[in-house]
């Protein structure tokens, strides 16, 4: 099985797509995908597809769309594996549970890349920790599930990917600051900046950037921002790890 999550979702079984067409039976495969060999509850699973309004005709509704995942298994699997649709996704006590573990799976070669990169980076290698996180990054071919309508079991496994993205992208930035590529960083960090205002790594981050690039005022233009943005909606001041920042470069 092959599964691909970071981007439009496919799931390949025998090299043959099992992703249906219709939204509720795709959800709950993205669901069962992402949580592999993990019993998913059937209230997880209404709560997903229904929210808080769960009909009455629920249970009956989500075995019928389990009966269509099978159905897309059945029809991907070759005749002398010997094996059934229910061995692929199984009902279990509770729920159901994809059986089988991907045997490739972009989000495990991710967090097996940001792994070694984030390693490499604490060994003080800047360059093979540079060139790993990137790899891991170049994995993301848009939105997680962006072809997948998502209810709040799923949106909240996603927004954790989107955390672990994002922890990734800042350490491949520290490496690149590292290898002394502070002015080829500034468009990408005043980008990310931009998107994330309230991220005090990625405004740490651009601060060193200008820094070191002899641009001190925009350096500490981008910590003005940063805090009138947290006071305004937050009501707090920025963190005194990065007020040390903006202290030092105040002082030469």
């Amino acid at each position: 099985m092959d599964v691909r999550i970071l981007g439009p979702f496919t799931v390949r079984l025998d090299g043959k797509s099992i992703v249906p067409s219709a939204a509720k039976p795709r959800q709950i495969l993205a669901l069962l995908v992402l949580r592999a060999e993990q019993v998913v509850t059937v209230p997880t699973l209404m709560e997903e597809i229904w929210g808080d309004q769960i009909p009455r005709s629920a249970a009956t509704t989500l075995q019928t769309y389990i009966l269509h995942l099978r159905r897309q298994v059945r029809a991907a699997l070759r005749a002398e594996e010997g094996i059934d649709a229910k061995d692929v996704i199984a009902t279990s006590l509770g729920g159901y549970r994809l059986a089988v573990r991907p045997c490739s799976s972009d989000v495990r070669e991710f967090q097996t890349l940001s792994t070694r990169g984030l390693k490499a980076l604490e060994a003080n290698d800047p360059h093979t920790a540079s060139a790993l996180l990137r790899k891991a990054l170049d994995l993301w071919r848009g939105q997680a599930l962006v072809d997948v309508p998502t209810g709040r079991v799923l949106s909240v496994d996603l927004l954790g990917l989107e955390e672990q993205r994002i922890r990734v992208l800042e350490q491949r930035i520290e490496a690149d600051l590292m290898l002394g590529r502070h002015a080829a960083l500034l468009a990408e960090l005043r980008m990310l900046v931009a998107k994330y205002p309230m991220n005090e790594n990625l405004t740490a981050q651009l601060m060193t950037a200008f820094y070191r690039s002899g641009a001190l005022w925009r350096a500490l233009n981008a910590f003005q921002t940063l805090r009138k943005t947290l006071i305004d909606e937050l009501g707090v001041e920025p963190s005194s790890r990065i007020q040390r920042l903006h202290q030092a470069m105040l002082s030469g």
